[in-house]
């Protein structure tokens, strides 16, 4: 019965396959948008850091919608992401959040995926406004409440020394200039 098992096998091995490469195609938009929401917030500081790389690879390896993915196609996809926050800032933002934006309509994903990225800002040991800041916007993205994330927010520390602020009276004739008037 050595034939008999050999198709068995291959029967088995097809069907392992198929059903891989349909969960690949299933849930590449959650793997891509995941991969961009961790690195909006990877990036936050401006220079993304290995811890959070790895808990960003450490999620889809352990995900079982994701682990069909191979890494090095997913660390390729986090890269590419990286490198448009690299060129430009805005542009980097833009790319991420359009990615993103796609799990609005199923709420588990979008969910799952705040908690990841909740996961990669934490990955250095610190949650920092920065990175805050950045996962209260894809909530903002996705339609969900960022309170639900514990992502009460302040403004970060400036990296400057800010400017005064204008006195009560100049602040009063400001309001009544017309907006074109207005820096």
């Amino acid at each position: 019965m050595g034939v008999l098992d050999d198709v068995k096998s291959w029967t088995k091995t097809q069907a392992e396959n198929l059903t891989d490469g349909v969960k690949k195609i299933k849930n590449k938009k959650f793997m891509e948008a995941t991969v961009a929401g961790c690195a909006m917030v990877a990036f936050a500081n401006g220079a993304v850091k290995p811890e959070e790389k790895a808990k960003m690879a450490g999620f889809i390896q352990r995900n079982d919608a994701l682990n069909v993915f191979d890494m090095s196609d997913v660390i390729a996809t986090f890269e590419k992401y990286v490198q448009g926050f690299e060129f430009d800032i805005q542009i980097g933002k833009g790319e991420a959040l359009k990615v993103i934006s796609k799990m609005k309509k199923n709420s588990d994903e979008a969910r799952l995926l705040v908690r990841v990225c909740c996961a990669v800002g934490t990955a250095d040991g610190a949650f920092d406004e920065h990175e805050k800041r950045v996962v209260t916007e894809i909530c903002q993205e996705l339609g969900l409440n960022p309170g639900e994330f514990d992502l009460g927010t302040k403004d970060p520390e400036p990296t400057a020394s800010p400017s005064p602020s204008p006195s009560p009276e100049l602040r009063n004739k400001d309001e009544q200039m017309p907006d074109w008037m207005r820096k």
